[in-house]
């Protein structure tokens, strides 16, 4: 290339939007920002014992102009003339209820502090009850098993499960939604300014992988069996869509409002939205029978395979398995944790608690005093158990967990299952059940790799990415360990936000494809565990426990 161009790939998380300016010759990510979500992070608008979790779209656009913004500040003087690309990657299966215009109920005076109005995030489960609906239906009406590419068991994250829960539950949203669409798909048309819904381009990705989208039976699943589900939910499927888009086409230009935001040309293209883990999986540079696991608050786990070694083979109990939704030409295989860093979490904040409370209500500690020594204590604890645990011999605490926390992702997606933990003494330390806590992440994670390979699929190498992988050795040798494969770990801190910019390098016409992206563009890899074979034989007796712990829980878990 004989000038300089530059692409910006805006990665939306669970708690916060990142922007990162990337140089298309390297990849060398030349600056980046991070914004939390304000009303997020004040617990607005969701309620944990409900499984509820809904976001204001105001958070998604002040935190994205926020982030892009900064990132542009912080990148070399004049770095803005040379952006020709952007690209987005969000979390999924986050769908909201839209007007004709494709402007979310949300934003709309009356439904501004309604949750259902909402993007209805990821890890809502409230919709249980709908999901065992679809699957009941879906093997018994008499017609295609519209599940059948998604591991023939459909889930409360999804989204169709949320649509049918939020318009039963709430009569103004069902009477004002035009249609529902992915938060993948909102972003770039926010920023294209288109005004129409039929005007959207949707994701491949989010429709194939979430939405029951194929081209084997025409799109997305007819009208007869969808009113047969529900019959508020006719009529929405002729307002939706029939054709998607890969990661790797354009969905417009930088309209003039983005552009003055953004301080950019409106001849800036963005490219066709994606989820966080399959673009992630493009910035670790993914080739096929590599599992490429997001480890963050929970995991999903991508592998790509070439269409003719999966042709006529459909993978049971996964997220679904779709043609280009990770890129053009390979099947997008999918799977993951419900819960994974968010199960450290729990157990961070549950050992936070009392102190929190006692601090709180001790006259002797003073004003700021109190917040700044809590907050040091919590800060500090996953260190400390890590520290400690790692001091602790495999199996030598006989505790056994289960990682159910939020439910079982794959698999075979349950999520009405529970955690639990068995073995306890009085000599149960915090570092000997943070132990087993990580255990139980890894041994889920083994479970994941096993079906795969009971399936049919290669299972090669592994590559880690998000930030358990770069914050955590000890639970990434644990997992080696209970994998018995090496892993290794992408340089990359942001390898969401650099797939983006590999696609956006893409749709802006720099690159021909996401290979040649991905061979220009990629970090490489900084660290790399490796299995410890001792350990091996012991995981896997304790593994054999776990299966069983977790065959008497699902046996026994009640609704």
């Amino acid at each position: 290339m004989n000038m300089k161009a530059y692409v910006i790939g805006i990665d939306f998380g669970s708690d916060s939007v990142r922007a990162v300016v990337a140089d298309t010759a390297d990849g060398k990510e030349l600056s980046q920002a991070v914004c939390y979500y304000p009303r997020w992070a004040k617990g607005l608008y969701c309620n944990p014992v409900e499984n509820r979790f809904r976001q204001h779209p105001l958070d998604y656009i002040e935190s994205m102009e926020k982030s892009v913004v900064e990132a542009l500040k912080k990148a070399p003087k004049g770095s803005s003339k040379f952006v020709k690309g952007i690209s987005v990657d969000t979390t999924g299966s986050t769908p909201v209820a839209v007007d004709s215009n494709g402007v979310p109920l949300a934003l709309n005076k009356k439904f501004r502090n309604n949750p259902n109005a909402m993007f209805i995030l990821w890890k809502d489960h409230t919709a249980v009850k709908e999901a065992a609906e679809i699957n009941k239906k879906a093997k018994s009406w008499g017609g295609t098993d519209f599940t059948k590419y998604s591991g023939g068991i459909y889930s409360s994250e999804w989204f169709w499960s949320k649509i049918i829960h939020t318009i039963r539950k709430d009569r103004a949203v069902y009477k004002a939604a035009y249609s529902w669409m992915e938060h993948c798909d909102w972003i770039p048309a926010l920023l294209t300014g288109v005004s129409k819904v039929s005007d959207i381009k949707r994701s491949r990705c989010a429709a194939g992988h979430k939405a029951m989208w194929n081209a084997a039976w025409g799109g997305l699943p007819s009208e007869e069996f969808l009113v047969k589900l529900e019959p508020k939910l006719k009529g929405l499927r002729k307002k939706l869509y029939d054709k998607t888009f890969t990661a790797d086409e354009k969905a417009g230009y930088l309209s003039p409002v983005w552009a003055k935001k953004f301080g950019l040309s409106t001849g800036v293209a963005v490219g066709a939205g994606a989820f966080d883990a399959h673009i992630g999986a493009v910035g670790a540079c993914i080739v096929p029978y590599s599992l490429v696991r997001i480890m963050g608050t929970s995991t999903c786990d991508i592998l790509t395979s070439p269409g003719k070694d999966i042709k006529g083979k459909v993978v049971k109990g996964i997220c679904g398995q779709v043609d280009g939704s990770v890129e053009p030409g390979l099947i997008g295989l999918e799977a993951g944790q419900s819960a994974f860093g968010d199960i450290y979490a729990w157990f961070r904040d549950l050992l936070a608690g009392p102190l929190k409370d006692f601090a709180e209500g001790n006259k002797n500690i003073k004003g700021s005093k109190k917040k700044e020594f809590t907050d040091a204590y919590k800060k500090s604890i996953i260190t400390y158990l890590s520290k400690e645990a790692a001091k602790i011999s495999a199996g030598e605490s006989a505790l056994v967990a289960l990682d159910w926390m939020n439910g079982r992702r794959t698999p075979d997606a349950n999520q009405m299952l529970k955690g639990a933990l068995t073995g306890l003494t009085l000599g149960s330390s915090a570092p000997r059940v943070f132990r087993a806590l990580v255990e139980a992440t890894a041994f889920g994670s083994r479970s994941i790799v096993e079906r795969f390979k009971s399936e049919g699929i290669k299972v090669n190498s592994i590559i880690g990415i998000g930030g358990v992988s770069k914050k955590s050795p000890f639970v990434m040798q644990v997992l080696s360990d209970v994998l018995k494969m090496p892993i290794k770990v992408a340089s990359s801190e942001q390898c969401c936000a650099l797939g983006a910019a590999m696609c956006a390098s893409v749709a802006a016409g720099v690159y021909k494809d996401i290979p040649e992206a991905k061979k220009k563009m990629g970090s490489g890899f900084d660290a790399t565990y490796r299995p410890n074979k001792k350990n091996n034989r012991i995981y896997d007796e304790l593994y054999k426990e776990y299966r069983k712990l977790g065959a008497f829980a699902e046996k026994n878990t009640r609704s």
